[in-house]
């Protein structure tokens, strides 16, 4: 059967700088063995399927259901997908019921996004957190090559997805990493890691990337703004090494940042440099509490597939 199809690009408003996603705009009929087929053939980090919601979801308002597969299993949610599979089912003309805000339905239950000119933000689902097991702590870090005092502070982060974020003393201890992925898998834990720029290092980052330097050379536009945090996402035991940009994992991270008064409640995070990437992941916590996790993405493909 051919089937309407879009692959996208997420956190990034320059294609092939983010985050791919492939989105199969009418997966009904599929069943599950079916879909996890196409997700491992596709190997990126996520493929999604959109469906008309589920009875009780198009009660509560839902607009499209959606279901999130990785190579190696479905998730309850994840947030490049949310907003890739939202922009796709917007161009290919989806109507929201509510003019401002549009409601996806997936196994966490119902999410909000919301459109800002041409960025969409979800609503971070709720956290469940907790203090990780010292010897986990320890058997993570070690697998990260990283030294005790370099981990400023730890927290286990449960969102649907469930990560161990980690809170480290700098962007640069961020970037230096070079996990050993086969003892992360072994471990059987996402890891997510995190560190401020200082505002002497915050601009240099855009140099960094040969690509996104040669986007603002030459021409009149602004230069993009500088970030305020690096991070990175380990999820071997997923089947992906490196998440090139993971909304899940920010939208926890933001969470918990803010909470404990580690971040301020307006931030832009970089992810990505390490993988040749340059996302961008806007995140702001409005004045009701609600942290909304933004970004921009563009369609790279656009077409059918048969399935």
């Amino acid at each position: 059967m051919q089937r309407p199809f879009k692959q996208v690009d997420v956190f990034t408003a320059e294609p092939y700088l983010g985050n791919a996603l492939a989105v199969v705009l009418d997966g009904a009929g599929l069943d599950d063995a079916q879909m996890q087929r196409f997700a491992r053939w596709t190997n990126l980090s996520e493929t999604t399927f959109v469906l008309e919601p589920t009875a009780a979801g198009r009660a509560a308002g839902a607009d499209y259901r959606v279901r999130i597969f990785t190579p190696g299993g479905e998730l309850p949610f994840a947030g490049h997908p949310t907003l890739g599979s939202c922009h796709a089912w917007l161009q290919a003309g989806g109507q929201p019921q509510a003019a401002d805000v549009i409601t996806q339905e997936c196994q966490v239950g119902l999410v909000k996004i919301r459109r800002d000119g041409q960025r969409l933000a979800f609503a971070a689902p709720p956290l469940q957190r907790s203090n990780p097991a010292p010897a986990l702590l320890a058997q993570v870090s070690q697998a990260l090559g990283l030294r005790p005092a370099q981990v400023v502070a730890a927290q286990l982060l449960d969102n649907g997805p469930v990560w161990l974020g980690l809170w480290l003393d700098s962007s640069e201890s961020v970037l230096a990493l070079t996990p050993d992925h086969a003892r992360l898998k072994t471990l059987g834990q996402k890891v997510g890691v995190a560190g401020a720029y200082t505002a002497q290092h915050a601009t240099p980052l855009i140099a960094r990337s040969n690509r996104e330097a040669r986007a603002f050379v030459g021409h009149t536009k602004p230069a993009a703004a500088a970030p305020d945090l690096e991070v990175r996402a380990f999820a071997a035991p997923i089947g992906i090494n490196e998440d090139p940009v993971t909304g899940s994992f920010n939208a926890s991270l933001a969470q918990w940042l803010i909470a404990d008064g580690l971040a301020p409640a307006r931030y832009l995070a970089a992810q990505g440099s390490c993988l040749d990437r340059a996302g961008r992941v806007h995140i702001e916590r409005d004045a009701g509490g609600q942290v909304w996790v933004g970004g921009e993405s563009v369609t790279c493909i656009d077409g059918t597939v048969t399935l």
